[in-house]
């Protein structure tokens, strides 16, 4: 062990360091906000100039965390935000929580990453532990980020140190977050490892040490493509049952009473969120270094970004059965965060339907999301209705519920509508509704 890490063990244990977290997002945020809470000084960076400022002073912008909180933490002094990376040089520990989107061909985009990274370099000094929880492809840590430090001049696992731990938070859960959600952690050395343990243990209630980063990185992939091609099989058998008359929603349910062997999975409109569409691209890519074609895994992901275009095709069906054209059609949708009862628009696919909509030539959309107020379909900034009343419903010749929010009132909305497409299940409860289009139910 060297002195560089002993040193910061001793801080650690004794929980005298200061932590640097790089991203205030979905990630970033409430991991600084959880480590501020206990007294420890943190330092927020973030490139966003609008985050900066709304945090210093004392605000908030993420639904799954308590506002009082932020304001606790920034009244008490244990945490500011910053736009300046060479507050780097301040921080002992440094967590890396920064978007990894894919380019327009679905190829990685790591350049957050590694620009992040570069901020780190410019300052970084002995006793340092660097923690990447940005989702990403085996070997980055190893391969892209360990080059980019070593530049200083330091040694990884001697004089820094260097870690990886996948984030794995849920937005909208209200039961699993940050706190009480185990994490694995897989340093570049056993030291590495150990002080990432360490630290993240002070908020964490259970952290579990693996061998190599690059275990890490495939590990989080693994949870997000079991999720993918689970979705993707139930959205394929979605459209099966549409065909052959057999309610797919059933047919879970039906399922689900096994006690072992079966876990359900639902199918919808698409995916959404930044890592279940993203990730199975992000594998397939790495796969071709080594000339291997993850042929299932991108056939899922390719039945998942159908779905919206089949949800598109249903709507049309809808439109054809009344006496309109396309072009004078009103469509009405319901949710357009990419999951209920969250304010993320991440890649939803009500938004892709929306703007699928528009290539049909199908410009009368109005939208209502209580937590996205507005957002831009096309080239247009579209804004929330205000409320979902009556006059609104009757007025659309399609409602499409494509995101379905606690707060909206089912039986109203049925009530009222002359067609319902729903793709979530969300009518559901409600007996003998003729006017509800349900996904996969095979009618």
């Amino acid at each position: 062990m060297s002195l560089a890490s002993e040193q910061l063990e001793i801080l650690l244990r004794n929980k005298s360091c200061t932590i640097g977290v790089i991203g205030l997002g979905y990630v970033g945020l409430p991991l600084a906000v959880e480590y501020a809470k206990k007294g420890i000084k943190t330092i927020g960076i973030d490139v966003v100039e609008e985050k900066v400022s709304i945090l210093n002073r004392g605000e908030n912008y993420i639904a799954d965390i308590n506002s009082d909180w932020v304001k606790e933490i920034v009244d008490s002094k244990t945490f500011y935000a910053t736009t300046d990376f060479s507050v780097c040089s301040q921080c002992d520990i440094i967590f890396i929580c920064v978007p990894t989107p894919f380019t327009v061909n679905k190829d990685p985009d790591i350049s957050h990453i590694v620009d992040s990274t570069k901020g780190v370099t410019d300052s970084l000094r002995s006793g340092q532990l660097i923690i990447l929880k940005s989702t990403t492809f085996p070997g980055t840590t190893e391969k892209y980020v360990k080059p980019i430090l070593d530049q200083a001049g330091l040694v990884c696992g001697i004089d820094y140190f260097l870690a990886f731990s996948p984030e794995r938070i849920d937005p909208g859960n209200k039961i699993w977050h940050t706190a009480n959600t185990p994490i694995v952690v897989g340093g570049i050395t056993e030291n590495c490892t150990k002080l990432a343990v360490l630290v993240n243990e002070i908020i964490i209630s259970k952290v579990v040490p693996v061998n190599s980063p690059g275990v890490a990185e495939m590990e989080k992939l693994l949870e997000n493509i079991f999720r993918s091609v689970n979705i993707a099989l139930v959205n394929e058998l979605a459209q099966l049952c549409d065909r052959i008359g057999v309610n797919i929603w059933e047919v879970v349910e039906a399922a689900s009473t096994k006690p072992f062997g079966f876990m359900p999975f639902y199918p919808g409109p698409g995916i959404g969120g930044h890592c279940i569409l993203i990730d199975p691209y992000y594998l397939s890519w790495m796969a071709r270094e080594y000339d291997f074609v993850t042929n299932f895994i991108t056939l899922a992901a390719e039945v998942n970004e159908s779905m919206p275009f089949y949800v598109r095709s249903m709507i049309i069906k809808e439109i054809a059965k009344q006496p309109v054209s396309l072009a004078s059609a009103n469509i009405l949708i319901l949710g357009m965060a990419f999951k209920k009862d969250v304010d993320d628009l991440r890649h939803s696919p009500a938004l892709r339907i929306a703007e699928l909509l528009l290539e049909e030539g199908i410009t009368n959309i109005s939208y209502h999301d209580p937590y996205i107020p507005s957002t831009k379909i096309g080239e247009t900034i579209y804004t929330s209705t205000s409320s979902i009343t009556p006059e609104l419903l009757s007025a659309a010749n399609v409602v499409v519920i494509t995101t379905d929010h606690s707060t909206f009132d089912y039986e109203m909305i049925v009530t009222h509508s002359k067609v319902v497409l729903d793709t979530r299940n969300a009518c559901k409860h409600i007996k003998d509704a003729k006017n509800v289009v349900l996904l996969g139910d095979g009618k």
